[in-house]
This record gives structure tokens, C-alpha cells and sequence, in this order.
């Protein structure tokens, strides 16, 4: 092949690699909208990675949740601890977010649909500069639940390296009635794939 031959095919394949890249940074900007903050999954885990994007731990080999506790969106105190005998649904949402947008109706709807079994979802709001974008995206979407407000992600930190730690924005998690993490996914979530992560947790005794 000539030496002009090959430097015309150079623009190509580097518009190519450009294409590719692109894609792909725009399938990641689809799927979560960044990091949550944390150091992420690293060190010895004893979880299982689902290829259904859900990973979840045996009862007997949980890790306690941290402490997550501080104001909420409204100003008022909220220790997730309390709810400790419920099956706690935790979600890290953001109102700039698209993803998170796209699954709060359904968070909603299990929400009300599981209150009376013993589910408490809490969310953490992340990211948003004030409480405002935060209350009104709540209000127009008519959740139900209460949100501690994150806004460095200082909560999301707490979480220990090589657990079901949350790592994208948005994250869910589900904490067991003895107040120790089940189960993770970090995509958002139709109803089914929440009914997924739940209802075995749900069923525990």
C-alpha cells in the first residue's frame, strides 16, 4: 500500500475511533447520570453480581448499613435506623438527573403498593445546589416517601469499600429488616426489576 494511500485512510479510522468513543459516552450518560461520589466496590466483596444489573448478598453474610442520618429535603431529622423491622428502600436520585426522572413513577407506585407489608423507601437527594429543584420535583411527581438531603454525596461515602455501596446517581439499595444490605442495583428501575430486588427481601423472615 502506498505511503498516500495510508495517511487518506488515517482521517477515516480516527472519525471512526472518535464515532465509537462517542457512543459509548453517550450509553453511559443514558444509563446513569455520574458517579454518586464513593470510592467504589473495591477490596474482598461477598456479594453476587446478577446479570440482571441486581446484586444481592445471603442473609448470612451482610454487611450493616452505615449510618444514614441527618436533614431532609423538608428540614426535618430522619435516621434511617428508625425503621429498623422494615424492609428499607433506598434511593439516590438527583432532580437534574434523567434516569432518575424516568423511575420515580415507578418508585412511587411500589411505594404505595408495599407501605402496608412494612417498606419504608427513604431517598437521598444528591447533587441538587438547594432544597428547591429537590421539593418541587417531589411535589410534581407526588412521592410519597421523605429524602435526606446529600448534596456532597457525604452519605454515599459512609458506605464501606467492597459493599453494596452506591456508585451512580441514580443507585438503588435494600436494607433488611435487621438493618443490613440485600441487595443493589445501579440502573433505574421499571417496576418489575424493583418487584425483583424486593420482594425476596420482602419475603425473608
Amino acid at each position: 500500500m502506498s505511503a498516500a494511500r495510508r495517511a487518506d485512510q488515517r482521517p477515516n479510522r480516527t472519525r471512526a475511533a472518535l464515532f465509537s468513543t462517542g457512543a459509548a459516552i453517550a450509553a453511559l450518560v443514558l444509563s446513569a447520570c455520574g458517579s454518586g461520589g464513593t470510592s467504589g466496590g473495591a477490596g474482598n466483596s461477598n456479594f453476587v453480581a446478577g446479570k440482571d444489573g441486581i446484586s444481592t448478598v445471603a442473609k448470612g453474610s451482610r454487611d450493616t448499613a452505615p449510618d444514614l442520618s441527618g436533614k431532609t429535603i423538608d428540614g426535618k431529622s430522619l435516621d434511617v435506623a428508625d425503621y429498623k423491622g422494615k424492609v428499607v428502600v433506598l434511593n439516590v436520585w438527583g432532580s437534574w438527573c434523567p434516569p432518575c426522572r424516568a423511575e420515580t413513577p415507578n418508585l412511587v407506585k411500589v411505594a404505595k403498593a408495599t407501605a402496608a407489608q412494612g417498606v419504608q423507601f427513604v431517598g437521598i437527594n444528591t447533587r441538587d445546589p438547594s432544597t428547591s429543584p429537590a421539593k418541587a420535583f417531589e411535589k410534581a411527581q407526588g412521592v410519597p416517601y421523605p429524602s435526606l438531603y446529600d448534596p456532597t454525596g457525604k452519605l454515599m461515602l459512609r458506605f464501606k469499600k467492597g459493599t453494596l455501596n452506591p456508585q451512580t446517581i441514580p443507585s438503588t439499595i435494600i436494607i433488611d429488616r435487621d438493618g443490613k444490605i440485600a441487595a443493589r442495583t445501579l440502573q433505574a428501575l421499571s417496576e418489575d426489576k424493583l418487584h425483583e430486588m424486593l420482594d425476596p427481601v420482602l419475603a425473608e423472615k
